[in-house]
């Protein structure tokens, strides 16, 4: 098959790549969509993801396809089944796994992390990672399947009552995923901060009551102690400090956004202490993908308008590169669908 191969920092390649044996418990699946997410790019700039990346290695963890051939054992599943895949693997023995948190896993394995994925024309999943999506969802809402279970994931975390103002730090498209989800739990009032001006139309058409640039003083100083629940979707410094500065008195934080790993925050732990404020994280997407499908089927969160740029899967390895620079909302690889 043709995969685009990533094959160590800034180095990606179109080639023809081999797969794997197919073991009795997975299916091939013939790709027809895979999102490029934030982490593919801290991938692509020699970060881990999820869990270490050992390269040469097709990335790629939002994918849906059609199954083409199973496993001896697989038998939930058939040949021309349309499936969304979740990508994260866990082991089921680590001390996570059997109390719950198996996100958490000592030994996570990931498609498109730490075996191949689906920036290629097929990828091979193990079956339970597969479900299937019915006829009316296209396979761009099923590649999107993955990061709309990590925000319901999120959401998990926080308590957003109809009395709660939320303010959104972010509007690209996990902040904007987050704003449908957070519109349908009927937060009184949801402010989104967003620098980027032609993005505040399609914020407003998705629910947000009110959409501020945060490039002043004065905007800043108007976001301080203004929200009960604050949903940081950038992970950058300025961002993150800039949430716990936003949030009232008893105010919950949740910290979505994927940070370099050497970022660092400056944090007063008197404002942590005195506004008796909860800050979380969210990691992945812990057996969320059948919720995820539902809330897309029922069209509760739009996926295609939110999409900024398709691309071929030989285009990969250039728009890996010049990434930052194309200003992208979302991007999605598409073979013939």
């Amino acid at each position: 098959m043709r995969a685009a191969v990533f094959k160590g920092k800034h180095q990606m390649e179109v080639l023809d790549w081999k797969t794997k044996d197919l073991e009795p418990h997975e299916v091939l699946i013939r790709v027809k969509s895979c999102g490029i997410c934030g982490t593919d790019q801290h991938i692509y700039h020699g970060h881990p993801g999820s869990a270490a990346v050992d390269p040469p290695i097709v990335l790629g963890h939002e994918l849906a396809g059609e199954v083409i051939e199973l496993g001896s054992r697989v038998s939930a599943l058939k040949p021309g089944d349309r499936v969304s895949i979740d990508p994260n693997i866990y082991c089921g023995e680590c001390e996570y796994c059997r109390s719950g948190r198996p996100h958490l896993c000592d030994h996570l394995q990931a498609i498109g992390v730490t075996r191949d994925g689906g920036m290629a024309e097929y990828c091979i999943v193990p079956a339970a990672n597969a479900y299937r999506i019915p006829v009316e969802m296209s396979y761009v809402e099923g590649a999107m399947v993955e990061p709309v279970g990590c925000v319901l994931h999120g959401l998990k975390k926080i308590d957003v009552r109809p009395v709660h103002t939320v303010l959104i730090i972010g509007g690209g498209f996990i902040g904007q995923l987050f704003l449908q989800l957070v519109k349908k739990q009927g937060a009184a009032k949801i402010i989104v901060s967003e620098p980027a001006a032609e993005k505040h139309g399609r914020l407003l058409e998705l629910g947000a009551n009110e959409v501020v640039q945060p490039t002043s003083p004065e905007t800043v100083q108007h976001l301080m102690n203004i929200a009960d629940v604050v949903i940081e979707c950038v992970g950058r410094k300025e961002s993150m400090e800039l949430a716990i500065a936003a949030a009232r008195k008893g105010g919950q934080i949740l910290l979505f956004g994927v940070p370099s790993p050497d970022t660092l925050i400056h944090v007063s732990p008197f404002a942590i202490f005195s506004k008796e404020l909860s800050i979380k994280g969210s990691f992945i997407n812990p057996f969320t993908q059948e919720e995820a499908i539902s809330f897309i089927r029922q069209n509760i969160v739009r996926i295609e308008p939110l999409i900024s740029h398709y691309f071929a899967l030989d285009d990969i390895p250039e728009v890996m590169g010049k990434y930052p620079q194309m200003n992208v909302a979302k991007a999605v690889v598409t073979h013939s669908l």
